[in-house]
Order: C-alpha cells, then sequence, then structure tokens
C-alpha cells in the first residue's frame, strides 16, 4: 500500500455570494487540483450570527456551502495564494492528511 502526503482544504461560503462558480472554475480548469467536492449545508451561521437555513416553506437561495479539496502541500500552497482573493479571511481551513494510493 503506498501513500502520499496531502493537505485537504475547506472553504465556508454561502450560496447568495455567488462564488461557488467562479472558484471551481479556478480549481478544475486552472488549478487542476484533486478530488473536489461541493456540499450544501441545509442550516448553519458563521461569524455574523446570521442563521442561513431552509424549511419546507421557505427555499432559501441563500444556504451554506462547503468547497473541500486535496493535493500534495505545495500545490495547495499555490492555490491558496491565488483563490484569497475569491474568499473572506476566516473562511479557509486547512490540514494534512494521507491518501492511500
Amino acid at each position: 500500500m503506498n501513500q502520499l502526503d496531502v493537505v485537504f482544504v475547506r472553504i465556508y461560503l454561502t450560496e447568495g455570494e455567488g462564488r461557488m462558480g467562479r472558484l471551481l472554475q479556478r480549481l478544475h480548469d486552472d488549478e487542476k487540483v484533486q478530488g473536489v467536492t461541493v456540499f450544501r449545508g441545509i442550516s448553519g451561521f458563521g461569524r455574523s450570527g446570521k442563521m442561513h437555513s431552509s424549511s419546507l416553506l421557505d427555499m432559501s437561495l441563500d444556504l451554506p456551502l462547503v468547497i473541500e479539496f486535496f493535493d500534495v502541500p505545495e500545490k495547495v500552497n499555490n492555490v491558496l495564494d491565488h483563490i484569497r482573493k475569491y474568499v473572506e479571511p476566516g473562511h479557509i481551513v486547512s490540514w494534512p492528511g494521507t491518501l492511500v494510493v
């Protein structure tokens, strides 16, 4: 079993910000990172305390989004330098991991 050191990154957004499309295009077309997934939350809040949630009566278009990807540390550091302009400070989390290949 071979292993590769990687770094995981999570980017926290909301749908209403309109940033997801640009970020995904950047990650896919320009940066070509591995393992990109977008999660759409049903409820959440951030530093502002404003609740973003959906209900049967109100299907909000401002729900929480999490974009997650991984790649080798050198590439992730380069990607983070490029995507900081798309994301507010304090909305990116990263941690080391191991990819089993």
